[in-house]
């Protein structure tokens, strides 16, 4: 009978300690990073592992058909090839923390005869995450020297929303958007990316079930399938993206009010219909201007009076000549 040699037992129970101490303090980081996000006024967090589960190369070969097909429009962003490995956003990445804010308010803007889609009701929220994220990754860098981050918000080549669903703190719906339980889609996301292996979170399941409300609500057949939104249909795309100085007639016929963006397959949503709580975060509160804003107001506007007022917006992507025709449409219309 052949018996372990005790250098040998000694060496394995080294190695099994060793490797107890580093899940110990994985763990503890891990927690200290979730308060920490929680504490910046994160309403959802989550981490996910790189490279994650067999679902994000499902999202990265969905992404390359979606592009196959042209339903990117004019962004011509999309297609970077940076999008397709995560490693192309920081060498060496182990994990991903993903978080969600809340921006849902309680209230609605006032005159009717123009919409705007409710994330650019407050300021832009890309300065807000990121702000906030950076907080957290200098914390990171205290607890670990070493650790080496990127922070993304959804300007980067990124596959924002797979990695919050492999991060657990929603799934994408059949609209294309984040839905959390809690907060519905109404919900900015943010990632912070770091060399710093993490404990990850189940990723989330899909709950939208046979449910196609959103498909059904699109004015202009925009989402063609679940999960699949075909830019060029789209009514956020034309009047957020557009570049051409006249809309095409098939989406001025169906634009509603719409002015800026679109929230129609958000709305139409069983999981915005619970009690959402407004958020508390000062710089998402609506602005003046937006809330009591009327067609009369925006056509009367210089650009000078537009760049004041969309000086802290995320709107502002939309230039003053392309709210005057996206204006001039829904008036126009037929």
């Amino acid at each position: 009978m052949l018996f372990a040699s005790e250098p040998s037992i000694k060496r394995k129970t080294l190695i099994h300690e060793k490797l107890s101490l580093i899940l110990k303090k994985s763990i503890d980081l891990t927690k200290k990073i979730k308060e920490k996000a929680f504490e910046e006024g994160f309403d959802a967090v989550g981490i996910a592992k790189v490279p994650g589960s067999s679902r994000i190369k499902l999202r990265t070969a969905s992404l390359e058909r979606w592009l196959q097909a042209g339903h990117q429009a004019q962004m011509e962003w999309m297609k970077s090839p940076r999008r397709k490995n995560i490693e192309n956003m920081l060498q060496g990445v182990q994990s991903v923390l993903a978080v969600g804010l809340n921006y849902y308010v309680d209230t609605d803007k006032t005159p009717k005869d123009i919409s705007i889609a409710r994330y650019g009701w407050g300021n832009d929220y890309h300065k807000i995450i990121e702000k906030k994220l950076k907080k957290i990754a200098k914390f990171l860098e205290t607890e670990r020297p070493k650790a080496k981050w990127k922070i993304c918000v959804d300007t980067s080549a990124f596959l924002d929303k797979a990695w919050a669903e492999e991060a657990g703190i929603g799934w994408i719906g059949k609209h294309s958007n984040l839905i959390n339980p809690k907060l519905g889609s109404w919900m900015f996301l943010g990632h912070l990316l770091s060399t710093e292996v993490l404990e990850a979170d189940k990723p989330s399941k899909p709950l939208c079930g046979e449910c196609e409300q959103c498909i059904k609500a699109c004015p202009t057949k925009a989402i063609e399938e679940p999960f699949i939104i075909n830019a060029n249909k789209c009514l956020a795309y034309h009047t957020l993206e557009n570049r051409n100085e006249e809309l095409p007639i098939n989406i001025i016929s169906k634009m509603g009010n719409w002015i800026a963006g679109c929230d129609i397959c958000q709305e139409v949503c069983p999981w915005n219909h619970k009690k959402i709580q407004s958020t508390s975060e000062p710089d998402l509160q609506p602005a003046e201007w937006i809330l009591n804003m009327t067609k009369k107001d925006a056509l009367s506007w210089s650009d000078k009076k537009w760049k004041e007022n969309l000086n802290k917006s995320a709107l502002k992507r939309i230039k003053p000549w392309m709210w005057r025709r996206n204006i001039n449409s829904i008036s126009n219309k037929k």
